[in-house]
Protein backbone atom coordinates (compact mmCIF):
# COMPACT_ATOMS: atom_id res chain seq x y z
CA UNK A 1 0.00 0.00 0.00
CA UNK A 2 1.45 3.36 -1.02
CA UNK A 3 0.10 6.83 -0.49
CA UNK A 4 -0.05 7.66 -4.19
CA UNK A 5 -2.52 4.78 -4.73
CA UNK A 6 -5.18 6.01 -2.31
CA UNK A 7 -7.47 7.47 -4.99
CA UNK A 8 -7.98 4.09 -6.79
CA UNK A 9 -8.92 2.66 -3.41
CA UNK A 10 -11.47 5.43 -2.93
CA UNK A 11 -13.02 4.79 -6.36
CA UNK A 12 -13.23 1.05 -5.74
CA UNK A 13 -14.94 1.63 -2.41
CA UNK A 14 -17.51 3.83 -4.15
CA UNK A 15 -18.12 0.95 -6.59
CA UNK A 16 -18.68 -1.32 -3.61
CA UNK A 17 -21.22 1.12 -2.19
CA UNK A 18 -23.13 1.17 -5.48
CA UNK A 19 -23.19 -2.60 -6.01
CA UNK A 20 -23.66 -3.91 -2.46
CA UNK A 21 -27.30 -2.72 -2.14
CA UNK A 22 -28.19 -4.93 -5.11
CA UNK A 23 -27.19 -7.85 -2.87
CA UNK A 24 -29.57 -6.49 -0.21
CA UNK A 25 -32.45 -6.22 -2.69
CA UNK A 26 -31.92 -9.79 -3.92
CA UNK A 27 -31.74 -11.01 -0.31
CA UNK A 28 -34.98 -9.30 0.70
CA UNK A 29 -36.78 -10.69 -2.35
CA UNK A 30 -35.45 -14.18 -1.59
CA UNK A 31 -36.54 -14.16 2.06
CA UNK A 32 -40.18 -13.87 0.96
CA UNK A 33 -40.12 -17.65 0.36
CA UNK A 34 -36.66 -18.87 1.45
CA UNK A 35 -35.36 -19.14 5.06
CA UNK A 36 -32.66 -16.68 6.12
CA UNK A 37 -30.06 -19.38 6.73
CA UNK A 38 -30.59 -20.87 3.29
CA UNK A 39 -30.22 -17.44 1.64
CA UNK A 40 -26.98 -16.96 3.59
CA UNK A 41 -25.68 -20.33 2.36
CA UNK A 42 -26.69 -19.51 -1.23
CA UNK A 43 -24.58 -16.38 -1.09
CA UNK A 44 -21.41 -18.41 -0.51
CA UNK A 45 -22.31 -21.25 -2.89
CA UNK A 46 -22.95 -18.92 -5.84
CA UNK A 47 -20.04 -16.67 -5.00
CA UNK A 48 -17.70 -19.65 -4.80
CA UNK A 49 -18.96 -21.04 -8.12
CA UNK A 50 -18.32 -17.68 -9.79
CA UNK A 51 -14.86 -17.23 -8.28
CA UNK A 52 -13.62 -20.76 -9.07
CA UNK A 53 -13.15 -20.40 -12.88
CA UNK A 54 -11.62 -16.95 -12.41
CA UNK A 55 -9.17 -18.31 -9.86
CA UNK A 56 -8.26 -21.22 -12.14
CA UNK A 57 -7.75 -18.88 -15.12
CA UNK A 58 -5.47 -16.64 -13.08
CA UNK A 59 -3.57 -19.60 -11.67
CA UNK A 60 -4.25 -18.51 -8.10
CA UNK A 61 -2.30 -20.46 -5.52
CA UNK A 62 -4.22 -23.02 -3.50
CA UNK A 63 -1.56 -23.60 -0.88
CA UNK A 64 -1.44 -21.30 2.11
CA UNK A 65 0.24 -21.10 5.48
CA UNK A 66 -1.52 -22.23 8.63
CA UNK A 67 -1.78 -18.59 9.66
CA UNK A 68 -3.42 -17.59 6.40
CA UNK A 69 -5.82 -20.55 6.55
CA UNK A 70 -6.83 -19.46 10.03
CA UNK A 71 -7.43 -15.91 8.80
CA UNK A 72 -9.57 -17.25 5.94
CA UNK A 73 -11.78 -19.15 8.39
CA UNK A 74 -11.99 -16.15 10.69
CA UNK A 75 -12.88 -13.86 7.77
CA UNK A 76 -15.56 -16.32 6.64
CA UNK A 77 -16.99 -16.61 10.16
CA UNK A 78 -17.36 -12.84 10.52
CA UNK A 79 -18.91 -12.61 7.07
CA UNK A 80 -21.35 -15.50 7.63
CA UNK A 81 -22.58 -14.03 10.92
CA UNK A 82 -22.82 -10.46 9.61
CA UNK A 83 -24.65 -11.67 6.50
CA UNK A 84 -27.12 -13.72 8.52
CA UNK A 85 -27.86 -10.83 10.90
CA UNK A 86 -28.48 -8.39 8.07
CA UNK A 87 -30.65 -10.73 5.99
CA UNK A 88 -32.69 -11.57 9.08
CA UNK A 89 -33.20 -7.83 9.64
CA UNK A 90 -34.22 -6.86 6.11
CA UNK A 91 -36.63 -9.78 5.92
CA UNK A 92 -38.75 -7.64 8.26
CA UNK A 93 -37.39 -4.08 8.09
CA UNK A 94 -36.99 -1.75 5.09
CA UNK A 95 -33.45 -1.98 3.68
CA UNK A 96 -32.69 1.70 4.30
CA UNK A 97 -33.68 1.49 7.98
CA UNK A 98 -31.53 -1.58 8.59
CA UNK A 99 -28.59 -0.16 6.65
CA UNK A 100 -28.77 3.12 8.56
CA UNK A 101 -28.20 1.18 11.80
CA UNK A 102 -25.34 -0.74 10.17
CA UNK A 103 -23.67 2.56 9.41
CA UNK A 104 -22.18 2.74 12.86
CA UNK A 105 -19.69 0.25 11.32
CA UNK A 106 -17.45 2.82 9.57
CA UNK A 107 -17.34 4.76 12.80
CA UNK A 108 -16.25 1.59 14.64
CA UNK A 109 -13.77 0.73 11.90
CA UNK A 110 -12.19 4.17 11.96
CA UNK A 111 -11.12 3.80 15.57
CA UNK A 112 -10.28 0.08 15.33
CA UNK A 113 -7.94 0.92 12.44
CA UNK A 114 -6.25 3.51 14.64
CA UNK A 115 -5.94 1.18 17.63
CA UNK A 116 -4.87 -1.98 15.79
CA UNK A 117 -2.95 -0.67 12.77
CA UNK A 118 -1.90 2.80 13.85
CA UNK A 119 -3.74 4.45 10.96
CA UNK A 120 -3.37 8.18 10.73
CA UNK A 121 -6.75 9.62 11.71
CA UNK A 122 -6.79 13.39 11.46
CA UNK A 123 -9.49 15.70 12.75
CA UNK A 124 -10.99 16.17 9.28
CA UNK A 125 -11.56 12.41 8.83
CA UNK A 126 -13.03 12.13 12.30
CA UNK A 127 -15.31 15.09 11.60
CA UNK A 128 -16.40 13.57 8.27
CA UNK A 129 -17.23 10.28 9.99
CA UNK A 130 -19.20 12.01 12.73
CA UNK A 131 -21.13 14.12 10.22
CA UNK A 132 -21.85 11.07 8.08
CA UNK A 133 -23.03 9.15 11.13
CA UNK A 134 -25.32 12.05 11.96
CA UNK A 135 -26.76 11.79 8.46
CA UNK A 136 -27.41 8.09 9.02
CA UNK A 137 -29.30 8.94 12.19
CA UNK A 138 -31.48 11.30 10.19
CA UNK A 139 -32.30 8.50 7.75
CA UNK A 140 -33.29 5.92 10.35
CA UNK A 141 -36.68 6.22 12.02
CA UNK A 142 -37.32 5.17 15.62
CA UNK A 143 -37.36 1.46 14.89
CA UNK A 144 -37.48 -0.30 18.23
CA UNK A 145 -41.16 0.41 18.81
CA UNK A 146 -42.05 -0.87 15.33
CA UNK A 147 -39.75 -3.84 14.82
CA UNK A 148 -38.67 -4.78 18.34
CA UNK A 149 -35.56 -6.88 18.98
CA UNK A 150 -34.92 -7.42 15.26
CA UNK A 151 -33.56 -3.86 15.23
CA UNK A 152 -30.51 -5.20 17.09
CA UNK A 153 -29.55 -7.47 14.18
CA UNK A 154 -28.10 -4.64 12.04
CA UNK A 155 -26.09 -3.48 15.06
CA UNK A 156 -24.58 -6.97 15.23
CA UNK A 157 -23.84 -6.73 11.51
CA UNK A 158 -21.99 -3.45 12.10
CA UNK A 159 -19.59 -4.91 14.66
CA UNK A 160 -19.07 -8.19 12.80
CA UNK A 161 -18.44 -6.48 9.46
CA UNK A 162 -15.94 -4.08 11.03
CA UNK A 163 -13.88 -7.08 12.20
CA UNK A 164 -14.35 -8.71 8.78
CA UNK A 165 -12.84 -5.60 7.18
CA UNK A 166 -9.87 -5.64 9.54
CA UNK A 167 -9.17 -9.33 8.85
CA UNK A 168 -9.42 -8.59 5.12
CA UNK A 169 -6.85 -5.87 5.47
CA UNK A 170 -4.49 -8.18 7.38
CA UNK A 171 -4.77 -10.73 4.54
CA UNK A 172 -4.60 -8.30 1.61
CA UNK A 173 -0.82 -8.31 1.22
CA UNK A 174 -0.49 -12.09 1.47
CA UNK A 175 -3.26 -13.38 -0.80
CA UNK A 176 -4.60 -12.39 -4.20
CA UNK A 177 -8.11 -10.87 -3.97
CA UNK A 178 -9.62 -13.54 -6.24
CA UNK A 179 -8.11 -16.35 -4.17
CA UNK A 180 -9.23 -14.57 -1.01
CA UNK A 181 -12.83 -14.40 -2.23
CA UNK A 182 -12.79 -18.03 -3.38
CA UNK A 183 -11.33 -19.41 -0.16
CA UNK A 184 -13.68 -17.29 1.94
CA UNK A 185 -16.65 -18.61 -0.04
CA UNK A 186 -15.52 -22.21 0.44
CA UNK A 187 -14.97 -21.61 4.14
CA UNK A 188 -18.41 -20.00 4.36
CA UNK A 189 -19.97 -23.13 2.82
CA UNK A 190 -18.10 -25.30 5.33
CA UNK A 191 -19.49 -23.19 8.17
CA UNK A 192 -23.08 -22.88 6.87
CA UNK A 193 -23.86 -26.24 5.31
CA UNK A 194 -23.71 -28.40 8.47
CA UNK A 195 -26.08 -26.00 10.23
CA UNK A 196 -28.60 -26.10 7.37
CA UNK A 197 -28.41 -29.89 7.13
CA UNK A 198 -28.93 -30.17 10.88
CA UNK A 199 -31.91 -27.80 10.75
CA UNK A 200 -33.75 -29.72 8.01
CA UNK A 201 -37.09 -30.86 9.33
CA UNK A 202 -36.69 -29.08 12.67
CA UNK A 203 -39.25 -26.41 11.85
CA UNK A 204 -36.85 -23.60 12.81
CA UNK A 205 -38.20 -20.85 10.56
CA UNK A 206 -34.89 -19.13 9.78
CA UNK A 207 -32.91 -22.33 9.17
CA UNK A 208 -35.14 -25.19 7.99
CA UNK A 209 -34.42 -25.34 4.20
CA UNK A 210 -37.07 -25.42 1.45
CA UNK A 211 -36.91 -26.13 -2.28
CA UNK A 212 -36.84 -22.82 -4.20
CA UNK A 213 -39.50 -22.20 -6.83
CA UNK A 214 -39.82 -19.79 -9.73
CA UNK A 215 -38.04 -16.45 -9.37
CA UNK A 216 -36.58 -17.52 -6.04
CA UNK A 217 -33.76 -19.18 -8.00
CA UNK A 218 -32.95 -15.84 -9.64
CA UNK A 219 -32.94 -14.00 -6.32
CA UNK A 220 -30.63 -16.60 -4.77
CA UNK A 221 -28.25 -16.30 -7.71
CA UNK A 222 -28.34 -12.51 -7.39
CA UNK A 223 -27.37 -12.73 -3.73
CA UNK A 224 -24.14 -14.57 -4.62
CA UNK A 225 -23.41 -12.65 -7.81
CA UNK A 226 -23.65 -9.15 -6.35
CA UNK A 227 -21.84 -10.31 -3.22
CA UNK A 228 -18.91 -11.55 -5.31
CA UNK A 229 -18.63 -8.44 -7.49
CA UNK A 230 -19.09 -5.88 -4.72
CA UNK A 231 -16.72 -7.54 -2.29
CA UNK A 232 -14.03 -7.87 -4.94
CA UNK A 233 -14.22 -4.09 -5.22
CA UNK A 234 -13.95 -3.73 -1.47
CA UNK A 235 -11.03 -6.18 -1.23
CA UNK A 236 -9.04 -4.33 -3.89
CA UNK A 237 -9.90 -1.00 -2.25
CA UNK A 238 -8.24 -2.15 0.98
CA UNK A 239 -5.09 -3.03 -0.95
CA UNK A 240 -4.77 0.58 -2.08
CA UNK A 241 -5.99 2.66 0.85
CA UNK A 242 -6.12 2.41 4.67
CA UNK A 243 -9.41 1.62 6.35
CA UNK A 244 -9.45 5.03 8.08
CA UNK A 245 -9.55 6.73 4.69
CA UNK A 246 -12.25 4.47 3.28
CA UNK A 247 -14.53 4.44 6.33
CA UNK A 248 -16.49 7.66 5.64
CA UNK A 249 -17.15 6.60 2.05
CA UNK A 250 -19.35 3.74 3.23
CA UNK A 251 -22.11 6.26 3.74
CA UNK A 252 -22.64 6.39 -0.02
CA UNK A 253 -24.11 2.89 0.18
CA UNK A 254 -27.21 4.13 1.96
CA UNK A 255 -27.94 6.61 -0.84
CA UNK A 256 -28.21 3.75 -3.33
CA UNK A 257 -30.11 1.61 -0.81
CA UNK A 258 -32.76 4.28 -0.31
CA UNK A 259 -33.20 4.66 -4.08
CA UNK A 260 -33.53 0.91 -4.64
CA UNK A 261 -35.84 0.54 -1.67
CA UNK A 262 -38.19 3.06 -3.27
CA UNK A 263 -37.95 1.60 -6.79
CA UNK A 264 -38.35 -2.07 -5.81
CA UNK A 265 -40.37 -2.04 -2.58
CA UNK A 266 -42.10 1.33 -2.64
CA UNK A 267 -40.40 2.59 0.54
CA UNK A 268 -40.68 6.32 -0.18
CA UNK A 269 -38.16 8.36 1.85
CA UNK A 270 -39.61 11.14 3.99
CA UNK A 271 -38.16 14.65 4.45
CA UNK A 272 -35.84 13.59 7.24
CA UNK A 273 -34.48 10.75 5.11
CA UNK A 274 -33.72 13.13 2.26
CA UNK A 275 -31.96 15.46 4.71
CA UNK A 276 -29.83 12.52 5.82
CA UNK A 277 -28.98 11.67 2.23
CA UNK A 278 -27.72 15.21 1.67
CA UNK A 279 -25.56 15.07 4.80
CA UNK A 280 -24.17 11.63 3.93
CA UNK A 281 -23.37 12.60 0.35
CA UNK A 282 -21.76 15.85 1.43
CA UNK A 283 -19.59 14.02 3.95
CA UNK A 284 -18.38 11.50 1.35
CA UNK A 285 -17.69 14.15 -1.27
CA UNK A 286 -15.68 16.14 1.26
CA UNK A 287 -13.47 13.12 1.97
CA UNK A 288 -12.87 12.56 -1.76
CA UNK A 289 -12.01 16.24 -2.19
CA UNK A 290 -9.51 16.08 0.69
CA UNK A 291 -7.91 12.96 -0.77
CA UNK A 292 -7.48 14.64 -4.14
CA UNK A 293 -5.86 17.66 -2.49
CA UNK A 294 -3.56 15.33 -0.58
CA UNK A 295 -2.61 13.41 -3.73
CA UNK A 296 -1.77 16.66 -5.54
CA UNK A 297 0.29 17.86 -2.59
CA UNK A 298 2.24 14.59 -2.47
CA UNK A 299 2.87 14.72 -6.21
CA UNK A 300 4.14 18.29 -5.90
CA UNK A 301 6.48 17.33 -3.07
CA UNK A 302 7.80 14.37 -5.06
CA UNK A 303 8.58 16.60 -8.03
CA UNK A 304 10.25 19.12 -5.75
CA UNK A 305 12.37 16.45 -4.06
CA UNK A 306 13.32 14.95 -7.43
CA UNK A 307 14.55 18.33 -8.67
CA UNK A 308 17.17 18.33 -5.94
Amino acid sequence: MTKDRILPGVLLMIAFCVLAPLLDVASKLATATIPVGQVTLARFVVQGALMLPIALALGSAWRMSARMAGLVMLRALFLVLSTYCFIAAIAIMPIADALAIVFVEPFILLFLGRLLFGDEVGPRRIAASVVGFGGALLVIQPAFATFGAVTLYPLGTAFLFAFYMLVTRAMSTGMHPVAMQLHTSLAGIVLCLPVILWAEGTGIADLDPVWPEGLAWLWLFGVGFWAGVSHMCMTYALKFAPSATLAPLHYFEIVVAVALGYLVFGDFPNAMTWAGIVVITGSGLYVIWRERLGAKARATRSLTDASF
